[in-house]
C-alpha cells in the first residue's frame, strides 16, 4: 500500500504520463497532484462535472452499474477518470500523451495504483 504522493509519483513513471491528480467528487477540490502542463485545479473542477453528469445519466437510465473508468480522447492526449473503488467520492484524473503512451498499459497501471492508494 502506498501513500498518495508515492502513488502519484509511480503513475508519472508510466510512458507518456503528463499529469495525475486525486480529486474529491463532492467538492471538485484537488487533493493531490503530480506532473503538469495544464492547470490541475481547473481540470479537477471541470472533470468533476463530467463524472457527475455520467453518474446522473446512469441513475436516470436505472442501470445497476458503477463507473470503472472514463476515457476522453483529445487530439494529442488521453484523459482517464477513475473513481476509487474504496471511496466513490474520490477519483483519479490521469493525463497521457497519446503519441507516447500505451493506453492499455496506462489503464492497467491506473487500476493497480488505485488498489494500493491510501488516503
Amino acid at each position: 500500500m502506498g501513500n498518495m504522493n508515492e502513488t502519484l509519483s509511480n503513475l508519472m513513471k508510466v510512458d507518456g504520463a503528463e499529469a495525475v491528480a486525486v480529486v474529491d467528487y463532492s467538492s471538485g477540490m484537488l487533493l493531490g497532484s503530480a506532473g503538469g502542463g495544464l492547470d490541475l485545479e481547473i481540470a479537477a473542477a471541470g472533470n468533476t462535472e463530467v463524472v457527475r453528469a455520467k453518474i446522473k445519466t446512469i441513475e436516470m437510465l436505472q442501470l445497476n452499474e458503477e463507473i470503472d473508468d472514463m476515457l476522453i480522447t483529445l487530439t494529442s492526449q488521453y484523459h482517464l477518470l477513475r473513481p476509487l473503488s474504496t471511496d466513490r467520492s474520490l477519483f483519479i484524473y490521469y493525463v497521457l500523451n497519446s503519441g507516447k503512451s500505451n493506453l492499455a498499459m496506462a489503464r492497467r497501471s491506473l487500476r493497480m495504483a488505485e488498489e494500493g492508494l491510501v488516503i
